[in-house]
């Protein structure tokens, strides 16, 4: 009978193929390559470092598929640009929207997915616990990442000028970015009423192990 760290060990290297091999099919061909490089540099530099400290600051299994998730949304739209993903394209026709909101999946979880990340450190590595000053502060985080993600773009656009268009996806909606940061406000309200018990759990099995 396999022991947890087992099945853990197996799951965690099972995710790690599945990422890379989407990484290698994102990178092979994408609509643009700037955009490319722009959209997927969180996974860039997020998996390494987390191959790095998986021994001395394993996270827990929640929130490690919760990132694997997040990779994958982040791989899709670099290799299609946010504003031609298929399936952004396919609501869109199906609901008759004015444009594709797979950019407004993506900012969903740029505040789902690190606002239990922001959590797990905060938990692990500060005196804060269970409660509200860790809920507040964990969106907090998640809210100023998505404003200073707004600034890169922004940067980005003047240093870039028309070739950084895409990156910007605000298929021009004027109101893009303000969009952008309150579902990302959004994504991180909802993730931290929905799973912080489960977070909990699955951090308490971390432990345990």
């Amino acid at each position: 009978m396999s022991r947890p760290s087992d099945s853990k060990g197996l799951e965690l290297r099972l995710l790690l193929a599945a990422t890379l091999a989407v990484l290698v099919w994102s990178g092979i061909g994408p609509t643009d390559r700037l955009t490319w490089w722009l959209e997927v540099s969180p996974v860039l530099i997020g998996l390494p470092i987390l191959i790095v400290t998986r021994r001395r600051f394993p996270l827990s299994r929640l929130l490690v598929r919760l990132l694997f998730l997040h990779a994958v949304i982040l791989m899709v739209g670099g290799h299609y640009t946010y504003a031609l993903v298929p399936m952004g394209n396919w609501v869109r026709d199906a609901w008759d929207l004015s444009r594709n909101h797979y950019d407004r999946l993506g900012h969903v979880a740029q505040g789902f997915v690190p606002a239990l990340l922001t959590r797990e450190i905060l938990l692990r590595c500060s005196p804060l616990r269970p409660g509200a000053w860790l809920t507040f502060l964990s969106g907090s985080v998640c809210l100023a990442f998505s404003a200073f993600y707004e600034l890169l773009e922004w940067w980005t656009a003047l240093i870039g000028g028309a070739s950084s268009e895409a990156f910007l996806g605000t298929q021009g909606d004027v109101w893009d970015t303000q969009w952008d940061m309150c579902l990302a406000m959004l994504g991180a309200i909802a993730s931290l009423a929905l799973l912080s018990r489960g977070h909990d759990r699955s951090m308490a099995a971390l432990e345990a192990t």
